[in-house]
């Protein structure tokens, strides 16, 4: 039996697939064909656009769909459209799985769609077996991921900069009250603990596989990992086992080890149990670490109408207390750990005085002092259900615009303040003299490097300028005798004219040298921490 399988780059809001994402879905897949004795070939989406011929097969699984709007560098999530033209030349039996299988669309080119789980469909297909959606067992989860680990090595981005994103439980605390109205989480039903022992063994072995950086994705909220499930929308959250978990995970030393969802409500509700666990994540986990608060509106009418998470205030006091424990500084440059806000328009009982809620709220955390990494904002996705239309789309856009000036731009200029060093910047795509690149990790910086530098290499940068929702920098340190002349003129206060004569003043033969060739002793010996002279 042959199995193949197709990772059409997985987005979906708690878990990550798009690379350098690998997305645990795809790997449990993976995992089950060969529990269930099959032989398995993995191609990503690129292989199929670059038109490789497909292998042999006897089965066809197609993990795809984007069940969020993303913004993406060097790979793009495969469309509907391409998921539908590809269908009809796959071998074998098809399975679509991923939030694709649950589109409104003609997917009838496919003999099976897993609206839950394509690694049960995929495991119970081969094996013969009834294919009604089903959810794997504990004991099933563990093991195919532990033996889909082996397709890493088949990731175009392996070993670096691959991230595997790693599964903590399925479904949604807030389960018995039908959790947030736009959100499918709650109807996986009562949430499914993975054990602390399960997890580590596959990240063990993704280690010795030669996979570093990981994150533990995939969870409606990390705080509320091995919690007291006792009925409520508010468990009492379990620091002990997130202590182990994350104490354990550090132990196999990874070069990223992060996070990604936290429900405020939590936070807010249990702030001695949350600081535990919050200090334990600074502890254990590398910087630049964000928990994503998922507010999604600070307009009381449209929490209660929505049945959302928590309100403002609990989250300002989530804001607030993952600054305080994660203020510290990690030898990348990044804070020790930050909290990100997610916004979502479009949702029942919101008007216009809805946005101008949530925008006092931005304005109070930036006024108290307090970082935030990630703002999130977007449209409603009718996934669960439609949603009528409330504010216009340009009171949409112009909210959105207003939060990128007046606030992104002020975080990133407090985040990383001009002259901070960021270490291990993976360099991704080039727009003319432009080299973009992104340390490892959750939601990470995009570093605009305004100078030519070549692709698929890890440098260092220096902080010389902020965006709205990316920082300039330039090589650090900056070899001032070889570099590219719009490096130089991207240094602090230099400008074309003194680039100019700084380039025809080289070779220097030490800092005096470089100081004599400005018009301004002080700024050039300004600029020296910037410089090497080899």
């Amino acid at each position: 039996m042959k199995v193949l399988l197709i990772d059409c780059y997985i987005d979906e809001p708690g878990s990550l697939g798009v690379p350098p994402f690998i997305h645990p879905g795809v790997r449990a897949a993976y995992g089950a064909a060969i529990d269930a004795g099959a032989e398995v070939e993995y191609l990503t989406i690129d292989d199929v656009r670059r038109a490789r011929p497909f292998p042999r097969a006897d089965i066809s699984v197609v993990m795809a769909g984007s069940a969020v709007p993303g913004r993406y560098i060097r790979a793009m999530p495969a469309s509907l459209k391409e998921v539908q033209g590809i269908a009809d030349r796959l071998p074998g039996l098809r399975i679509l799985g991923g939030p694709a299988a649950l589109e409104k669309a003609d997917l009838t080119a496919f003999d099976i769609l897993a609206p839950k789980d394509a690694a049960a469909a995929t495991y119970d297909s081969i094996r013969g077996g009834a294919t009604k959606p089903r959810w794997r067992t504990a004991e099933e989860w563990d093991r195919w991921l532990f033996l889909g680990a082996d397709c890493v090595v088949h990731h175009p981005d392996f070993p670096q900069p691959l991230i595997a994103e790693i599964e903590t439980y399925r479904g949604c605390i807030r389960w018995r009250s039908g959790g947030c109205s736009f959100c499918v989480e709650p109807l996986k039903g009562e949430p499914c603990f993975r054990s602390v022992e399960g997890i580590v063994a596959e990240a063990t072995r993704l280690r010795e596989l030669g996979v570093s950086n990981f994150r533990l994705g995939a969870q409606t909220c990390i705080i509320s990992y091995m919690s007291n499930l006792d009925g409520s929308d508010r468990p009492r959250p379990n620091p002990e086992a997130i202590e182990s978990l994350l104490s354990k995970l550090a132990a196999l030393r990874p070069d990223v080890l992060h996070l990604d969802n936290a429900n405020p409500a939590i936070i807010a509700e249990y702030p001695d149990e949350a600081r535990q666990i919050l200090q334990s994540m600074a502890r254990h986990c590398t910087a630049g670490n964000v928990l994503a608060l998922g507010l999604e509106s600070a307009d009381p009418e449209v929490a209660a109408r929505n049945n959302l998470n928590a309100s403002g205030e609990e989250a300002f006091q989530a804001v607030k207390l993952i600054n305080e424990v994660g203020k510290g500084c990690g030898p990348n440059g990044m804070p020790d750990l930050l909290p990100g806000l997610n916004f979502i328009v479009g949702l029942d009982g919101e008007r216009r005085e809805t946005l101008d809620m949530n925008l006092a709220l931005l304005r109070r955390i930036l006024e108290e002092g307090l970082l935030l990494r990630r703002i999130n904002i977007r449209q409603v996705i009718g996934i669960r259900r439609e949603f009528r239309p409330t504010v216009s789309h340009g009171q949409f856009l112009k909210f959105k615009e207003t939060v990128r000036q007046e606030i992104d731009h002020e975080m990133l200029r407090r985040m990383v303040p001009q002259g901070t060093v960021l270490t291990g910047i993976f360099t991704e795509m080039r727009e003319g003299k432009i080299t973009f690149g992104r340390q490892i990790g959750t939601y990470p910086l995009l570093v605009g490097f305004v100078h030519p530098l070549d692709t698929g290499l890890f440098v260092n940068g220096k902080v010389t300028g902020w965006g709205q929702r990316s920082i300039t920098a330039v090589e650090y340190p900056l070899r001032i005798n070889r570099c590219h002349i719009s490096a130089i003129e991207a240094l602090p206060n230099v400008g074309r004219k003194r680039a100019m004569r700084i380039f025809r003043a080289r070779p220097f033969n030490g800092q005096e040298a470089f100081v004599r060739s400005l018009d301004d002793e002080g700024l050039g010996r300004s600029l020296l921490e910037y410089l090497s002279f080899d």
